[in-house]
């Protein structure tokens, strides 16, 4: 389904484009025709674009991470900053400091400074300057909540970039490419679409263009981020039913190596069987021989046996007869 309709962008003049003679030729794919003398934005291809960069930054923020908006124009300031506040996210509606995304550390620094202020005042240690003093750091503080205020959330490098318009915010958009940081932009008929990522071909000068196009993006944010808490809420529940398994586990695991060691014993005793070494056949005549060489042994032995018996039975006889000579 597509977040919005033809009849709502016509309505909101997204299909306004800049003059002819201030076109830029990259934009000839997304312009519809030529009235007098502006070039009008095809809205069915706004449509498209529309739909894959909302789907895209759904998935980053389901991701955690943040995505920065950038609206430095008079006609997007109140709109960013109404939009993007309720959904958490950073934004820049003043001056662009230079080096925010590729010095990010220093800017950190400007940050901390405002936080320091405010523990400050907190533990009434301000008190002690002198009111002179007093006064600098105050307006110290103003300063750089006006300009940082907006992104004192923001501890890391952003993982996209939203641009209202390509054209005022191009420094912005050079150091996002420089750090390969996606790039989502509302491109007019006078900017270049092949310098972003995912262009939305729109009117960017039109407050009701920038709000219903804005709008939409943060509708997408929003749908990210209620997804990923569902997500984290069904967290908890899987970790106890893996518990549970867990558990169980433990039981099967003792009833497979009972499985595993019965089949192991029995395959080794019929490994042992087969490996019973066979005796090598001997050939007749051989055996034939052998055994002829063991009855001649044989024989002998049978002889002395049969000779030590009879010697056995004559002594006795001797020595009964030796008394009667005696006599």
């Amino acid at each position: 389904m597509p977040r919005t309709n033809f009849d709502e962008l016509l309505d909101a003049g997204v299909h306004f484009g800049h003059l002819k003679r201030k076109w830029n030729p990259a934009m000839a794919p997304y312009i519809f025709m030529e009235r007098n003398g502006i070039h009008i934005i095809d809205l069915h291809k706004t449509i498209v674009k529309i739909d894959e960069a909302a789907n895209a930054i759904k998935q980053i923020a389901k991701s955690g991470r943040k995505i920065l908006f950038v609206a430095t124009k008079k006609q997007a300031k109140d709109i960013v900053d109404e939009k993007i506040t309720s959904i958490n996210m950073p934004y820049v509606t003043e001056r662009w400091p230079g080096g925010m995304l590729t010095n990010f550390p220093t800017i950190r620094k400007s940050v901390k400074k405002m936080s320091v202020i405010d523990k400050m005042e907190q533990e009434d240690t301000l008190n002690n300057l002198a009111k002179r003093e007093r006064l600098q750091v105050m307006r110290q503080r103003a300063k750089i909540e006006k300009n940082f205020g907006s992104i004192a959330d923001l501890s890391r490098l952003p993982a996209a970039l939203f641009v209202v318009d390509v054209m005022k915010e191009y420094i912005a958009v050079s150091e996002a490419k420089r750090l390969n940081i996606p790039v989502f932009a509302i491109v007019d008929t006078n900017s270049d679409p092949n310098t972003v990522d995912f262009p939305i071909p729109a009117n960017d000068d039109a407050s009701k263009s920038i709000a219903l196009i804005i709008d939409i993006m943060a509708k997408a944010i929003q749908e990210g981020l209620s997804e990923r808490k569902v997500e984290k809420e069904q967290e908890p529940s899987k970790e106890k039913k893996g518990e549970k398994k867990d558990k169980e586990e433990p039981k099967r695991a003792r009833i497979r190596k009972q499985a595993t060691e019965e089949k192991d014993s029995s395959a080794g005793k019929g490994e042992d069987q087969e490996r019973k070494p066979t005796r090598p056949r001997r050939k007749a005549g051989k055996v034939s021989q052998e055994a002829s060489e063991r009855e001649e042994k044989k024989e002998p032995a049978k002889g002395e046996k049969e000779s030590g018996a009879k010697a056995e039975k004559e002594s006795p006889a001797k020595t009964d007869k030796e008394p009667d000579s005696n006599k």
